[in-house]
């Protein structure tokens, strides 16, 4: 049982974080817009609410274990174009490089962590359907 309460505790840690991020998109709007614009994101009034959506459900998914495939598949729908649009380190400023390298390799991971998350069959332990 103690296996599952880890994982169950992996689950809460790791789709908070994608519900606060989704929930920033919201909350920042603004900013992030004109953010994802700098970085040349087709249509950002209307990428940065839906990737907020995106990584809310995505964040849910994961934390309910709620249609996991499809919360993993949301997960990736973001971090993909994501990392390499708005973390392409290569096309930064050698000064500027380190920050975005760093976001670029953490995004990778998450990719990652998602990724194996679809090596445990549903229902997962202690979900809520």
């Amino acid at each position: 049982m103690w296996m599952e309460t880890l994982f169950l505790a992996g689950r809460i840690l790791l789709g908070g974080y994608y519900i606060m991020n989704g929930v920033q998109h919201f909350a920042r709007m603004k900013s992030m817009v004109w953010y994802a614009r700098s970085k040349g994101v087709p249509s950002p009034d209307i990428a940065v609410p839906a990737t907020g959506a995106i990584l809310i459900l995505g964040g849910l998914s994961l934390v309910l274990g709620l249609f996991p495939v499809v919360g993993v598949a949301l997960i990736v729908l973001f971090l993909v174009p994501t990392t390499f649009m708005m973390h392409a380190f290569w096309a930064e400023p050698v000064d500027k490089r380190l920050g975005q390298r760093i976001n670029f390799m953490k995004n990778m991971a998450l990719i990652g962590a998602a990724l194996m998350l679809l090596a445990i069959p549903a229902p997962w332990p202690l979900s809520l359907f």
